[in-house]
C-alpha cells in the first residue's frame, strides 16, 4: 500500500487521486538532499484545501520543509489560465520562518498570456534571498502565524495586497451633490413658472 511508502507514510495521509500536487511534492521531498531545493509549479488550490491535504501541509509546516511560496501570475503557462504558484522545499532551513511572495503583478502582458520578462524574474530572486519583508509584496512569517491559520498557505492570507481603488472624498462628493440637487431645483421652478405663463 502507498501509505507505507516511506515517501508518503510520514504525513500519515495520502494526497486524493485527483488532486496529487502534494503526492508530488512528498516525492520530491523524499529525494532531497539534506543540503538540496526543490521548487515545484503547483495549482493555488492545494495551499489551502482541508481534509488530507491540509494534513500534508501541517506535516511539511510542523517539520520545517517549506520554505517559500510564490505566487506567480495568471495566464503565465499554456494551456492553463489559472495563477500558479512555486512551493520551495527545504530540509535545511535556518529559521521556523516561511517567506510568502506576491509576484501576482509581476509580469509582461504578451497577445493572450502574461510573461516573466528579466527584471521581473531579478525582482523575485532578490527577495527570495533578502528574505526582506516589503509592503505588497513579500512577508516572513513565523511558524505559529501559519499553524493559528490551520496551515493555510495562500499568499493573499499573509501578503496584503495593495488597494489600488480611487480614493473618493466624502465630503466634497456631498458638496457636489448638494450644488447637483440646487441646480436641479432652479431649473424646475424656471419649468414650472414657464408652464405656469404659457397657461396664461
Amino acid at each position: 500500500m502507498l501509505i507505507n511508502d516511506p515517501r508518503f507514510s510520514p504525513a500519515g495521509v495520502l494526497a486524493p487521486k485527483s488532486k496529487a500536487d502534494l503526492a508530488f511534492i512528498m516525492h520530491s521531498l523524499a529525494w532531497l538532499a539534506s543540503n538540496g531545493t526543490a521548487a515545484i509549479v503547483c495549482f493555488p488550490s492545494i495551499m489551502y484545501r482541508g481534509g488530507a491535504e491540509k494534513k500534508i501541509r501541517q506535516y511539511l509546516i510542523d517539520n520545517n520543509f517549506i520554505d517559500c511560496v510564490i505566487q506567480l501570475p495568471s495566464n503565465l503557462f499554456y494551456g492553463t489560465s489559472i495563477a500558479t504558484c512555486i512551493m520551495v522545499l527545504k530540509r535545511n532551513k535556518a529559521d521556523n520562518r516561511t517567506l510568502f511572495i506576491d509576484a501576482s503583478g509581476e509580469c509582461k502582458k504578451v497577445t493572450n498570456n502574461n510573461k516573466l520578462r528579466e527584471h521581473h524574474i531579478k525582482k523575485i530572486v532578490g527577495a527570495f534571498v533578502s528574505r526582506a519583508d516589503t509592503e505588497h509584496f513579500t512577508r516572513c512569517v513565523p511558524y505559529e502565524e501559519i499553524s493559528k491559520n490551520e496551515y493555510n498557505l495562500s499568499v493573499s492570507t499573509y501578503v496584503q495586497p495593495e488597494d489600488t481603488r480611487e480614493v473618493i472624498d466624502i465630503t466634497k462628493l456631498n458638496a457636489k451633490i448638494e450644488q447637483i440637487v440646487a441646480r436641479e431645483q432652479v431649473l424646475r421652478d424656471e419649468i414650472a413658472r414657464i408652464i405656469a405663463e404659457i397657461g396664461g
